[in-house]
């Protein structure tokens, strides 16, 4: 979902066109039509040796929860050099309880169980999940403790996760959701990629390139 879809969020569920396998396959990424190259390198958090990737999400964007299960499976197979982490994004000041919602669940470490249920809540359940209370509320009706996660949802650590957030998104110039960022380098999304899982074939490729100039 583009930037300039956001106002449409409601109400648009059509997904990005998908390539098949052999064309994907067929088809070898090229930088400026691909992916791009920043011109300026993002420092990364991952340690040495390793190569970061991030997924720039929103838990309201159709398109990021049909990619959350391409995702998660291309997760798993993920080679020990490779650090993966998400970031939440804020294109308007009203997406922000939802960064909250995610970094509070990072800090209670309820990610892995609890990211495909926010997802499910909002698109499947049709859960009106924007606003603060409505987060808080639906936190205690699905199993986390409401004063720890309360706690962690208005925490100063949160508050500077999601500032962090706003330099990386700035920085990788995230265009839409779901997109990726790459070892601090690159950045790929469905558009460019022409579908969301080419967009992961890139990202393997260039995993690998970065890898070989460490």
């Amino acid at each position: 979902m583009k930037r300039r879809d956001f106002s449409l969020a409601a109400t648009s569920l059509g997904l990005l066109p998908l390539m098949s396998p052999a064309q994907a396959q067929a088809q070898a990424p090229k930088a400026g039509s691909d992916y791009a190259v920043l011109e300026k390198r993002v420092p990364v958090d991952a340690p040495a040796g390793k190569v970061e990737v991030i997924e720039f999400f929103w838990y309201n964007c159709p398109h990021c929860n049909a990619f959350e299960p391409a995702l998660e499976a291309w997760i798993r197979k993920l080679p020990p050099q490779v650090s993966f982490r998400r970031v939440p994004v804020a294109f308007q000041p009203s997406f922000q309880p939802q960064q909250k919602l995610y970094y509070a669940l990072e800090g209670m470490g309820k990610v892995d169980e609890y990211q495909r249920r926010v997802f499910n809540a909002i698109h499947q359940q049709r859960q009106n999940l924007s606003g603060e209370q409505a987060i808080l509320d639906w936190a205690a009706a699905n199993g986390l403790d409401k004063d720890k996660f309360t706690e962690q949802y208005k925490s100063f650590s949160v508050a500077s996760k999601i500032q962090r957030a706003k330099q990386l998104q700035d920085a990788y110039q995230v265009a839409g959701v779901p997109s990726l960022g790459i070892a601090g380098r690159w950045y790929v999304d469905g558009e460019m990629a022409r579908s969301m899982e080419r967009a992961l074939q890139v990202t393997d490729s260039l995993i690998a390139e970065a890898r070989k100039s460490a």
